[in-house]
C-alpha cells in the first residue's frame, strides 16, 4: 500500500481544523447588542390592550325604568336605554290608551321618544294636543334618569373603595296588569344575588286595600328568599300574586338574574 505523504497529511489536517472553526462560529449567537434588541422585540408577543370599560361606565350603560307616573288619562312609564351615561334609546312601558288616548299616544309619544335622546335629559318640549301625557313622560323620565346617575355614582365610589366590590343595581319590571289593578315590582340586586324588593304598584281602593297590605309584605321577603320569582302566591290574594311573580320576573330579565 502507498503511504500517504507527510506534507499531504498536514495540509490535510489544517484544512479540516479551519473548516471546524468556521462552522462553530457560523453557529455562534451575534454578540451585537443592537442585534439582540432587535430580535428580542421582533418575538415579543404584543401586550393586550386594558378594556375602556372601567366600574364607573359599567354602571351609566344598561336599561333603566322610570316611575310610573299616573296622568288623567292614563299611566306613563318610560324605560331608558344607557350606553356610558348617554341615553341611546327612550321608549314608554306605558302611556294612556282606549278612545282618542290612542290617537294622541300615537302622535306624541314616538316624538318624545326623539327628543329624549336627542336632548339627553328630561328638559324637552311637550307635544302639543297631548300635554297630559307629555308632562307624565317628562317626569318618568326624570325619575329613570335619577335612577341612572344614582347608579353610576354607586358604581364609581365602589371602585374606587376596592376593586372587588359590585355594585348595586336597582331594576323595575314592566306592570303586569290584574282583575283589580296594575302589579310592578322593582328589586335591588348585588352580585346577582336579590338584596332587596317592593312593590311600586298594588291594587288598591275597598277590599284591595286589604289584601295589598297582607300579600305585599309576603311576596317582598319571598322573593328576596328565594332570588328567583319562584314563590307561593299569597292565600286570598292570588291575582296580586300572579301579578307580583309577572313583574318580579321582568325585573330578574332586566337584571340579568
Amino acid at each position: 500500500m502507498r503511504k500517504s505523504h507527510p506534507v499531504r497529511r498536514v495540509v490535510l489536517a489544517t484544512a479540516a481544523t479551519v473548516s471546524g472553526v468556521v462552522l462553530l462560529l457560523s453557529l455562534k449567537p451575534s454578540s451585537d447588542p443592537a442585534s439582540a434588541a432587535a430580535g428580542g422585540a421582533a418575538t415579543q408577543p404584543p401586550v393586550a390592550q386594558e378594556s375602556v370599560q372601567g366600574g364607573a361606565q359599567a354602571a351609566g350603560t344598561g336599561t333603566v325604568t322610570g316611575d310610573a307616573v299616573q296622568t288623567q288619562y292614563g299611566a306613563v312609564q318610560v324605560r331608558l336605554t344607557m350606553a356610558n351615561g348617554k341615553i341611546t334609546k327612550a321608549e314608554a312601558v306605558q302611556a294612556p290608551k282606549g278612545g282618542t288616548s290612542d290617537q294622541k299616544t300615537a302622535l306624541s309619544v314616538p316624538k318624545l321618544n326623539q327628543e329624549a335622546v336627542a336632548a339627553g335629559s328630561a328638559d324637552i318640549d311637550a307635544v302639543s294636543g297631548a300635554t297630559y301625557t307629555s308632562n307624565g313622560y317628562k317626569q318618568s323620565l326624570q325619575s329613570a334618569l335619577d335612577k341612572a346617575k344614582a347608579a353610576a355614582s354607586q358604581g364609581s365610589s365602589q371602585d374606587q373603595g376596592s376593586g372587588s366590590a359590585q355594585a348595586a343595581k336597582t331594576v323595575t319590571g314592566s306592570v303586569a296588569q290584574t282583575q283589580y289593578g296594575p302589579v310592578q315590582v322593582r328589586v335591588t340586586v348585588v352580585g346577582g344575588k336579590v338584596t332587596k324588593a317592593e312593590a311600586v304598584q298594588a291594587p288598591k281602593g275597598g277590599t284591595s286595600d286589604q289584601k295589598t297590605a297582607l300579600s305585599i309584605p309576603k311576596l317582598n321577603q319571598e322573593a328576596v328568599a328565594a332570588g328567583s320569582a319562584d314563590i307561593d302566591a299569597v292565600s286570598g290574594a292570588t291575582y296580586t300574586s300572579n301579578g307580583y311573580k309577572e313583574s318580579l320576573q321582568s325585573a330578574l330579565d332586566q337584571a340579568g338574574g
